[in-house]
């Protein structure tokens, strides 16, 4: 790699966490608060929530950037950059669908916490206890006031029994992106993790040739297509590799070679 690296935005499952790891390795958090003082961000590019995102960085929580909702909002050092919504007409018609579908779950996600009105209450204690989101149980979603940004649908058996029927019937209206084994995320047309990289590279006067992206997933495409150096993960799907210079197993193995070399 030659020329100066100012910002790194990584995704995290199957990324920055490999094998269903629910918290980072020992020393991520210090290999990221060294290449800061060293003038390199970090930013933690995820379909997650920004609480979630905050208590994973708990060490390094106020030094470092987070693109949430696969890029439906971003905060910078505590400082909101951006949201994206959707319309509650189309917010309505998407949930009223997953309600209807069987073996399919609503997560509605608001800036600090998930609303869910679960079929299975295993659901809930999934997203509580093992994905570890701020969740609000409600008595119908329907009614639930903060605006939309992004809607997902959860399937226990796998998204790939229903994720061609979820682009099918509203690709033409909303970005539709798997993100995991059994996620599918519905965000406005429009908006994807390229989307809110460029809008924290904006924000942070940063080029293209001076960032690096790591993702594994299809909902990563569009950020590793941005970045100057983008860097696939050896799980990663074929298309991910297709459009990334560099391959690596281990995010912490890139951080640690940029280091040696500063």
């Amino acid at each position: 790699m030659s020329g100066k690296i100012r910002l790194i935005a990584s995704d995290l499952d199957g990324t920055l966490l490999l094998n269903g790891a629910q918290s980072l390795q020992p020393g991520t958090c210090r290999l990221i608060h060294s290449l800061n003082q060293k003038g390199i961000g970090f930013l933690a590019a995820s379909g997650r929530q920004y609480p979630n995102l905050q208590r994973l960085f708990a060490p390094i929580r106020n030094e470092i950037g987070y693109l949430c909702e696969n890029g439906c909002l971003s905060f910078f050092e505590g400082e909101m950059i951006y949201q994206e919504k959707m319309s509650w007409e189309l917010g309505q018609e998407i949930m009223q669908a997953i309600w209807e579908r069987e073996g399919c779950e609503i997560l509605l996600s608001g800036v600090n916490t998930s609303y869910l009105q679960p079929k299975k209450m295993s659901y809930y204690y999934h997203m509580k206890d093992v994905v570890k989101n701020n969740v609000t149980l409600v008595p119908d979603i329907f009614k639930v006031q903060e605006d939309y940004m992004k809607i997902s649908v959860y399937e226990e058996a796998g998204i790939e029994n229903s994720a061609a029927y979820w682009q099918e019937r509203f690709g033409g209206e909303v970005t539709v992106v798997t993100s995991g084994n059994e996620w599918l995320d519905m965000m406005p047309k429009g908006v994807n993790k390229g989307l809110g990289l460029r809008k924290i590279m904006e924000f942070l006067d940063i080029a293209p040739d001076e960032c690096m992206a790591l993702g594994d997933n299809y909902n990563d495409l569009e950020m590793l297509e941005l970045a100057g150096y983008p860097v696939a993960m050896k799980n990663a799907v074929p298309e991910v590799k297709k459009v990334c210079r560099y391959e690596t197993d281990t995010v912490e193995h890139v951080l640690e070679a940029l280091l040696t070399r500063l």
